[in-house]
């Protein structure tokens, strides 16, 4: 087992993730420390439900420490910890809208039983999560940039309200409306990407 000096909360990202993929679960317990709040803002704009969303970033942390061994030190964890929580939240809805479609009563006129549907996460997930990393990254770029800006300092750097203020020269309020605007715009384009709107791109 790998020695930590403390506290861990002044330890270095890469030490604990280095750490925490020997196997150190405090390690990872400091990460997840570190990035609960910005993984809880993302979960809760695209659930729109607290309880929700602490569910999917509880699972999140989960699916993080099974596959913290194929993770990589060329980015950032934090910024591999958001797209495993947008990737879980966007499942979620889609499983909600799948099960809203879902009949009440799964027999059939003649007597005989649907099949049921198959819920496992098979290659289609794993393939998909590639995908949807490399989309979300695409469909950040593609964001008008006072808008990608505030949600870079605000979400990825995990900047407060008035630091993203001071730094853009703009109001608090100015940064809020920015903010959830931003958010709602990458909600909307990742969620058609997920299938769940047919709308026109923003």
């Amino acid at each position: 087992m790998i020695a930590l000096p403390n506290p861990l909360s002044e330890t270095d990202e890469a030490e604990l993730v280095h750490s925490a993929q020997a196997g150190h679960q405090e390690a990872f317990q400091e990460l997840m420390r570190r990035t609960t709040t910005a993984s809880m803002r993302l979960a809760l704009s695209v659930v729109k439900n607290r309880e929700d969303a602490e569910d999917q970033v509880q699972t999140s942390f989960l699916k993080a420490w099974k596959s913290l061994g194929s993770f990589h030190l060329e980015a950032k964890f934090s910024t591999w910890m958001r797209t495993i929580v947008m990737n879980q939240s966007l499942m979620h809805l889609r499983s909600k809208r799948r099960a809203s479609l879902q009949p009440l009563d799964d027999g059939r006129e003649d007597g005989s039983v649907m099949d049921p549907v198959d819920t496992r996460p098979g290659q289609e997930m794993t393939l998909g999560q590639r995908q949807l990393t490399d989309h979300l990254s695409e469909e950040l770029r593609r964001l008008p940039p006072i808008f990608q800006e505030v949600l870079n300092l605000r979400d990825l750097q995990e900047l407060s309200t008035e630091e993203v203020a001071a730094r853009l020269g703009i109001s608090e309020p100015a940064v809020k409306s920015r903010l959830s605007r931003a958010r709602q715009m990458l909600r909307q384009r990742m969620e058609r990407h997920a299938g769940l709107t047919s709308t026109s791109a923003v």
